[in-house]
């Protein structure tokens, strides 16, 4: 911010315009580098984890993000029951982090 507040403070020399159409160009810059570094990783990454999800069936060993492994039992809408040792838990699809050997982007 002290960038801007530098660039919005410098004399112009009788140019208004050009030190605000260079202000301009840095803020898109910023914009940029803060889609390709953080927003567009993100959305590839949720992608991936949903189809990491459409190919869930029953037989798959899954790991939960709260760590219960176990082999997918049955799977109803957003409800998945794993069969963990001797008992069975029910959770939500999205809570499922890893399919056989295949984990989703950004989990663990």
């Amino acid at each position: 911010m002290n960038l801007i507040a530098a660039a919005l403070m410098a004399p112009t020399n009788g140019q208004g315009g050009a030190g605000m159409g260079f202000l301009l160009v840095q803020i898109g810059l910023i914009f940029a580098v803060f889609y390709f570094l953080i927003l567009r990783p993100q959305s590839v990454a949720r992608k991936k984890h949903a189809e990491l999800l459409a190919a869930l069936k029953k037989g798959d060993e899954v790991v939960t993000a709260g760590g219960l492994m176990g082999r997918v039992k049955e799977i109803k809408e957003e409800r998945v029951t794993i069969e963990t040792g001797t008992s069975a838990v029910v959770v939500h699809r999205q809570r499922i982090v890893q399919v056989g050997g295949t984990a989703a982007p950004g989990a663990g």
